[in-house]
């Protein structure tokens, strides 16, 4: 996918700007949507927002009508939509996921609201921070090297004062 992608970027030999393939490394390249500029980029909202990917899927699945006892100050104006998630209540955003089958999965998965959420909200705490996975491998890693070097540290001082009255 990256790959189809055409980065302008420096050279590493001449340090001139030229086109190239793009590769995973890559930032995503800005879109431009004629008339409204670019949109905002939201690859750290899981890491700005308590809750992270929970709260980004519960704002993508939270739009509903107000609650006929809401307060006349929280009621949503026009052009707004009430979601209990948000933390105004209400956003000028209509429901992004308005219905089923958005997209297509190539393994078959149906497409229902909470499932593109659910890959929607995994996507975006992925992009907050892609080095997770490796590490947490290497913290699980460093972990067991120090319990290992406790043991040993532990059965050498065993050893060295086991004829030493304390």
């Amino acid at each position: 996918i990256a790959a189809k992608a055409t980065i302008n970027a420096k050279d590493p030999l001449t340090g001139e700007m030229k086109d190239r393939p793009g590769v995973p490394a890559d930032k995503f390249p800005p879109v431009v949507y004629a008339g409204q500029g670019t949109p905002p980029d939201l690859s750290l909202i899981t890491k700005a927002r308590h809750g992270g990917a929970s709260y980004v899927y519960s704002l993508l699945t939270g739009y509903e009508n107000p609650p006929a006892n809401l307060p006349k100050e929280n009621q949503p104006g026009p052009g707004l939509h009430y979601n209990p998630y948000f933390p105004d209540l209400n956003l000028s955003m209509a429901p992004p996921l308005a219905s089923d089958d958005l997209v297509t999965y190539s393994d078959g998965t149906k497409a229902t609201k909470d499932q593109m959420a659910q890959d929607v909200a995994a996507f975006l705490a992925w992009a907050s921070d892609p080095h997770q996975v490796e590490r947490k491998r290497t913290g699980f890693a460093v972990l067991i090297y120090l319990l290992l070097f406790a043991v040993i540290t532990w059965f050498s001082y065993r050893r060295i004062w086991r004829d030493v009255a304390h």
